[in-house]
């Protein structure tokens, strides 16, 4: 039975493991359909080195800090228990993977391509698996603390904190030391569209992540004995809200309404354990509406040039979704229970906090010392011919 029970759970995280790693082909067309044509090559290959790049971060250093565990053993002993550890590990690296997809989309189209993959190897090496560390492994006793004197640990079931917000809040400091991209905003406060290259792609790559995502939430339970369909509907809920308040109140644009579903994701991940599906439905709907209105005010009237909205969709609907687990998971509004807001709001800004010192340390340093930004001709030219020699299509 116990090598049932292995071979069963082995078997289930691979599985969340191939789906959550299929996401990131998922996050290469959704760069690849919003930037112009001079940059899609750049997008394919800068989500697949930066995938490579963050396994070996992750399996070196990452795994180790955030879990204590290494692999430097006799591969007998690394397959026992049917290999379960080792399917675990891919399956995590998948998420811890998913922060430099994600800074991707918001340094598009004016990032060098080497200080890219140094920066992604330091994020994934030691500032995500720091703070994943706090969250899911207990360590330096602040779940124990918050325990102690608000009744219930941080709760972030799939990661709207430990990766996306994470992820959002790192990419907000590499925008801003990256400037915008030339031409952008004229001297004369005029702003010139750059409208998505291809809606196609862009739609493609939506639906792979939307798709990917219920391998991401419903798996993250680890084992078969743990799964509830809960989580399963709860994320449906959540993308079916941000779809339609993101459709709704960006006055049907395409882009808009292909990145509602991800923005509501995104914000269910957290509690989507413990909250109702009516909650996770509304959660999901404020996600939409916080990605539309943030996204125009943060391009339009804050001029800070991120090209896929990262910053919106995953640094600040993550960090409504940690919130709202708190209040959502409640009793007393359809939840389980477990949660308390206080010690939401207290691990979702100790995570802000991690990323955004972590993102402005990193970049800066890159920055100061080799440089990060393609020079004006390079970035006139396109990344696809300037860094890998090649257009996207011969004309």
């Amino acid at each position: 039975m116990d090598t049932l029970k292995y071979s069963s759970d082995a078997l289930f995280i691979l599985l969340g493991a191939i789906l959550v790693f299929a996401m990131h082909a998922g996050f290469a067309f959704l760069e690849l359909g919003t930037v112009r044509r001079k940059n899609q090559v750049n997008a394919l290959v800068k989500i697949l080195m930066d995938f490579c790049i963050s396994t070996i971060a992750y399996f070196f250093i990452g795994y180790s800090i955030a879990y204590g565990v290494d692999f430097f053993a006799s591969a007998q002993t690394l397959s026992a228990k049917s290999g379960y550890e080792l399917v675990k590990f891919f399956f995590l690296l998948t998420f811890a993977a998913a922060v430099p997809a994600i800074i991707s989309g918001g340094i598009a189209e004016r990032a060098r391509f080497g200080p890219q993959l140094i920066a992604t190897f330091i994020l994934v090496g030691f500032i995500y698996p720091f703070f994943e560390g706090v969250a899911w492994n207990n360590h330096y006793g602040i779940q124990d603390w918050l325990t102690h004197h608000f009744g219930f640990a941080f709760h972030d079931f799939a990661g709207s904190v430990v990766v996306h917000a994470v992820g959002g809040w790192i990419a907000l400091p590499a925008v801003l030391l990256l400037g915008a991209r030339h031409g952008r905003y004229t001297r004369d406060g005029l702003i010139t569209a750059h409208p998505p290259s291809n809606i196609p792609f862009l739609a493609l790559g939506a639906w792979i992540l939307a798709i990917g995502w219920f391998g991401f939430n419903v798996m993250s339970a680890q084992t078969l004995d743990k799964i509830n369909g809960l989580v399963a509907l709860n994320s449906l809920m959540a993308m079916v809200g941000g779809t339609l308040t993101a459709w709704w109140i960006g006055r049907n644009d395409p882009g808009f309404v292909y990145n509602g579903p991800l923005a509501g994701l995104v914000a269910v991940c957290a509690g989507s354990d413990v909250m109702h599906p009516l909650g996770a439905l509304v959660v999901g709907g404020v996600a939409g509406v916080l990605f539309v209105v943030m996204f125009t005010q943060v391009q339009n009237r804050w001029k800070i040039d991120d090209v896929l909205g990262v910053w919106p969709l995953h640094g600040l609907c993550g960090t409504w979704g940690g919130i709202a687990a708190g209040i959502f998971g409640l009793p007393s509004l359809g939840g389980l229970g477990g949660v308390s807001l206080m010690s939401q709001l207290i691990g979702t800004s100790l995570g802000i906090i991690i990323a955004l010192i972590g993102g402005a340390v990193v970049y800066g340093i890159l920055k100061r010392v080799v440089g990060i930004r393609l020079d004006q001709e390079e970035e006139y030219m396109g990344a696809d011919l300037a860094i890998h020699k090649i257009s996207a299509t011969p004309d």
